[in-house]
């Protein structure tokens, strides 16, 4: 059998490994900062819990898991046979893999109301999947990091959470672009529009813009009911805008007498407040355009790109005041950020922001010429571990080009060698690979050598 991956995944080898972990560990030490606790759940969820959470264009990505055993043994005939492919998978499937972090955390809120510490504050770091198309930067398997506060209706939660995003972003060298909205903004275009009852499908093409240009959804537009004088108005009112007071003032104008355009620029109104003391209001843009298309966003809506790389949004999230409420708890609102791991990762290598990067956690290398040495180098090396420093010893006696051509290929920085003058003196010789520096250090220094 050949072997071959699964499109829209992939293996990670060591180095990519590496790189990777740099970008975890950056954005949880920021989670962390915050005051946020971890969280993990099931890659797999039952169907129901998934199914409706993501409008009609998310439940078609969903990965359905056939049941287990004989999974047709109990299908209707009749159903069967219609071969309507909506009403077989009811028949044979009862999971699926999970979508997104944000639905499993309402359904774990719901499921653990009375043990949980509101506002409850978590982030999640586990792999998402979607049965999408797979082209750059879109994968059918991908991770995403999450970082969320249930319980809470206050706005210095947005703000927070923006400041999360742009630390995260300066600590990773990136430039970006936070784009910001709200769905009560959008609601309201729609009723000046007077197609209030086609909110979702609204969204849905408001959602495809960024992608296709306003002028390729024009047919769909008119399919709503809007004539070239409604387009024309909403052409207008989908721009970007500074994150500032005189912009809110702008949008307050254009939909003047729509209660619901007063409750998102007041929103936006608050959260510029709060983030006009923390130095990332220039990185900030009013975008009328952001849709968003996941159907339980219900305030602020959060989408931010990458300024100097091609690439579809690298981050975003918004606020949902409803979806613990289908599992049972009503009425507890909450708001949430998601960043992708694999778009940040093509963002970083195609602008070489992993040259400091480190290849290993490995200090240094031992290398020997003959069975004693080799003996001498592990017992210097389990002292070592047990100071918490990282080392390898070469499993095998061969050469010494090739034990130090080993060493180059992992990125080890530094060669120990010890032959019977060093095992004598208890001199060690190194050699540092990288900048070719030469010399002879102490036993006893080895260990704050290598620190």
């Amino acid at each position: 059998m050949k072997p071959s991956l699964v499109k829209g995944t992939r293996d990670f080898g060591p180095a990519v490994m590496q790189r990777r972990k740099y970008i975890f560990n950056t954005i949880e030490t920021v989670f962390k900062k915050y005051g946020f606790m971890p969280l993990e759940t099931p890659a797999m969820e039952q169907l129901e819990t998934l199914t409706g959470k993501y409008g009609e264009e998310g439940d078609k990505l969903l990965f359905k898991i056939l049941n287990s055993g004989d999974f047709a043994a109990n299908a209707n005939d009749a159903i069967w046979n219609s071969k309507a492919s909506n009403k077989i998978t009811s028949q044979i499937s009862e999971k699926g893999l999970r979508y997104d972090l944000t639905v499993p955390l309402a359904r774990y809120v719901a499921m653990n109301r009375n043990e949980i510490t509101f506002p409850f504050k978590r982030y999640q770091m586990q792999p998402v999947w979607r049965a999408d198309r797979p082209q750059r930067g879109r994968y059918r398997e991908f991770w995403q990091c999450d970082a969320d506060i249930i319980g809470s209706e206050s706005l210095m939660n947005e703000a927070d959470l923006l400041c999360i995003a742009a630390e995260i972003f300066e600590k990773l060298g990136i430039r970006f672009s936070i784009l910001l909205n709200n769905r009560k903004i959008l609601e309201a275009i729609a009723s000046k529009l007077n197609i209030e009852d086609k909110f979702q499908s609204f969204v849905i093409l408001i959602d495809k813009l960024d992608k296709v240009g306003f002028d390729a959804i024009t047919n769909e537009l008119s399919d709503l009911g809007l004539d070239n004088f409604q387009m024309d108005t909403l052409k207008n009112l989908l721009v970007k805008m500074p994150f500032n007071l005189n912009s809110i003032s702008t949008i307050e104008n254009k939909l003047i007498g729509i209660d619901r355009a007063k409750e998102g620029c007041d929103e936006i109104r608050k959260i510029s407040n709060f983030t006009g003391t923390t130095g990332i209001i220039n990185s900030i843009y009013i975008d009328l355009s952001l849709a968003r298309g996941l159907d339980y966003y219900t305030g602020s809506i959060i989408e931010i790109k990458a300024n100097d790389v091609k690439m579809g949004s690298i981050s975003g999230g918004g606020r949902y005041d409803n979806l613990t409420g289908v599992f049972g708890l009503p009425s507890v609102s909450g708001v949430g950020i998601s960043f992708g791991i694999d778009r940040i990762y093509d963002v970083m290598e195609e602008l070489n922001l992993f040259a400091n990067v480190a290849q290993t956690e490995v200090k240094a290398m031992f290398c020997h010429l003959d069975e004693n040495g080799q003996n001498f180098n592990y017992t210097l090396a389990s002292e070592l571990r047990k100071e918490g420093i990282s080392i390898e010893v070469f499993p095998d006696i061969k050469k010494l080009p090739k034990q130090f051509e080993y060493a180059e290929k992992k990125g080890i920085p530094v060669v120990i060698i010890t032959g019977d003058d060093e095992i004598a003196s208890e001199q060690l010789s190194y050699k540092n690979l990288i900048t070719k520096e030469q010399g002879k250090i102490e036993r006893t220094e080895l260990g704050g050598f290598l620190k």
